[in-house]
């Protein structure tokens, strides 16, 4: 039994291990300025990390200091912990399956469809319920002041990269046809006859920096691009992630199993059953 508990504790030390890069990614995903403007998704990745930290601590204890109850506790504990994760995990990857990225003609950056996004996404996220407090909390950023001061030549910002945010939120669709003055000013008559369900968004367009494009489907599409964006790179370090807890709990239902397996024969041994 005692090599049982000490296998149990060595995996549940892994458990924990595991949990860091759970939170680390959790708290990148918390630390990007759009999520700062989506509250309800800065957080929750950040509680299941530290959940599994404390399950994984409570494992260990039971193991060392050999308490079935705590250990039955932990195993149930972990499994459920385990679900969610793939859960959070598989409904990540199909919300995030979609990309409404567009190339758009003379730039090296790409433009974004809000249509081009998942249903759930665009309902939960830029929905008219939610995003008049996006929109403010994008105008209060330093999201588009600090892209105006990265680039001051027509050239070098239509050779730029930009995030998704940047693209859709800070300038006017390219389509519009407006005039490069700074990347948040521009001028000209909007096209109104632009493709894509662009005509709104060119009618939009404001040189106010408090209103610029926040108000436009392409900031909406700008802002799902990057969330979706930042999901995948963080869904690579989760797959890892929950890849080696479902070897580690499969090891520790084992254990477990073998340790109660022993229990029982040195009982019988002893004559108490």
């Amino acid at each position: 039994m005692a090599v049982s508990n000490n296998i149990t504790a060595i995996l549940n030390f892994v458990a924990m291990m595991c949990s860091f890069p759970i939170i680390a990614a959790g708290i990148w995903l918390a630390s990007k300025p759009d999520n700062e403007c989506i509250r309800w998704l800065r957080w929750p990745l950040v509680f299941l990390g530290v959940a599994f930290l404390l399950v994984s601590l409570a494992g260990f204890a039971g193991a060392y200091w050999k308490k079935e109850g705590l250990l039955a506790v932990y195993l149930v504990s972990m499994f459920t912990l385990i679900v969610l994760l793939l859960v959070l995990l598989v409904l990540a990857f199909v919300v995030t399956r979609p990309n409404g990225a567009y190339a758009a003609p003379g730039v090296a950056f790409r433009e974004y469809r809000l249509q081009g996004f998942s249903s759930w996404l665009r309902d939960h996220v830029t929905g008219s319920d939610n995003w008049g407090k996006i929109r403010a909390c994008l105008a209060d950023s330093q999201i588009c002041p600090k892209l105006a001061n990265n680039y001051i030549s027509a050239p070098d910002f239509f050779a730029s990269h930009l995030s998704p945010i940047q693209s859709g939120c800070c300038k006017p669709p390219v389509m519009c046809g407006f005039q490069y003055s700074n990347p948040t000013t521009w001028f000209g008559e909007p096209n109104i006859a632009a493709g894509g369900g662009m005509a709104t968004d060119c009618s939009i367009w404001n040189n106010d920096p408090r209103q610029l494009c926040y108000s436009c489907d392409s900031c909406k599409a700008g802002l799902l691009g990057n969330l979706r964006e930042e999901w995948r790179k963080a869904n690579i370090v989760l797959i890892i992630t929950v890849v080696v807890l479902i070897w580690v709990y499969l090891i520790a239902c084992s254990a477990y199993k073998n340790a109660q397996t022993e229990q029982l024969f040195r009982r019988y041994k002893q004559g108490w059953v």
